[in-house]
């Protein structure tokens, strides 16, 4: 049985995100027309969406 210390999937690390007024009210608008809940596991699975579908087009293929 894993402890809190050992779990490799524990959140340790703040990443804070500053939006604008409009950016913010169209998160907030897109939020309560899709009933998001966790607004955090959202925006946490978008970026890491975003991140790694970018690492895996830049990743050196046999042809290039």
């Amino acid at each position: 049985m894993q402890t809190k210390k050992n779990n490799p999937y524990l959140r340790r690390n703040r990443f804070t995100v500053v939006f604008n007024d409009k950016e913010y009210a169209t998160l907030n608008r897109f939020f309560e027309k899709y009933k998001v809940s966790n607004k955090s596991k959202f925006i946490r699975e978008s970026v890491m969406k975003a991140v790694l579908k970018r690492l895996e087009e830049d990743y050196p293929s046999l042809f290039d």
